[in-house]
């Protein structure tokens, strides 16, 4: 079912996807590889590093959707089997659907809570 039916069919307030995009303030990406460079980074005093990280860790790719309410969600695309297969906007793409699947049952909650005069 598409967005458009559900809006037709809607007798109620629900949660739509702009609903979601509007809850996010920020979002950031980067690889596992990166993730860990920005450890040694940290531990490093003279800040040399060579990225002797797996080459797997370099097709995780992490979304961090930062909520306008300050909550952190966090998506993860492990990437394809075949290294050869790796598109990092299509890790990038996916790790957001991950991250976006968990926004869904947050505003269901808050808009559950508005409705039922718990929120007031």
């Amino acid at each position: 079912m598409t967005e458009q039916e559900l809006a037709t069919k809607a007798v109620a307030p629900r949660i739509t996807p702009a609903d979601i995009e509007a809850a996010i303030a920020s979002e950031h990406y980067f690889t596992a590889a990166q993730g860990l460079l920005g450890v040694q980074w940290d531990a490093v005093p003279r800040k040399t590093i060579i990225d002797t990280s797996p080459a797997a860790l370099r097709m995780v790719t992490i979304c961090v959707l930062v909520l306008r309410n300050g909550t952190k969600i966090v998506g993860v695309n492990e990437g394809p089997v075949s290294p050869e297969n790796f598109d990092p906007e299509i890790g990038k793409r996916y790790a957001r659907e991950k991250a976006i699947d968990q926004i869904w049952p947050l505003l269901g909650y808050e808009l559950r809570s508005r409705l039922s005069g718990a929120g007031a």
